[in-house]
């Protein structure tokens, strides 16, 4: 049975710690340790902490665990958590702020994530729709595993056999939705040097 710590109350733990993590244990400070947000997790069975032990590890500060932890990378922004918090509170949102903040520091533990996300959006970037094939090329090469494509070996061969995936080589497209992206990180950009204490 876990116990708490009373001469050290969640607030006084964590703001010792890093102010990347304020904003989201602002998000969840209300948060009352039910477990419905593990209940409804359809990745729950994958995550090697559950949300509920993940929300409480931000209440504590506990970095380190937090971050060496993959729940955040599995979460798939399905909103169940959020929809049914009887607290109400931006479950996804914090989740989505973990994995910033992960992709931020360059975490070891989300490199794949990383490689993932910014691989569909350049295929996104350049075509203004995903092309899987160049997709595939772009997440193979940011992983720098000579291996890896192996272990995509037999899915590629089904969707191919299915006409399900294109084989054209990467190009640089039109770039029709190149504005808007600069745009966003622009923005973004922005946005983080407002909040740089």
């Amino acid at each position: 049975m876990n116990q708490v710590d009373h001469a050290h109350p969640p607030s006084r733990i964590a703001e010792n710690k890093s102010r990347e993590l304020e904003d989201i244990r602002r998000l969840i400070q209300a948060c009352i340790q039910c477990g419905t947000c593990s209940a409804s997790c359809p990745n729950q069975f994958a995550m090697d902490l559950t949300p509920r032990r993940l929300w409480r590890l931000v209440l504590l500060g506990q970095e380190e665990e937090i971050f060496s932890s993959r729940t955040f990378c599995l979460c798939s922004a399905c909103y169940f958590c959020t929809l049914r918090c009887p607290r109400g509170l931006q479950l996804t949102e914090a989740m989505y702020r973990l994995k910033q903040v992960a992709a931020k520091r360059k975490l070891k533990t989300y490199k794949a994530s990383q490689a993932f996300y910014g691989s569909f959006l350049e295929s996104v970037r350049r075509h203004g729709r995903v092309r899987e094939g160049e997709f595939m090329a772009l997440y193979l090469g940011a992983m720098k595993n000579p291996l890896l494509p192996f272990r995509f070996a037999p899915l590629g061969l089904r969707l191919l056999a299915k006409g399900k995936l294109d084989l054209k080589p990467p190009s640089k497209g039109d770039m029709r939705l190149a504005a808007l992206f600069d745009k966003v990180a622009l923005v973004e950009s922005e946005a983080d040097d407002r909040n740089k204490p």
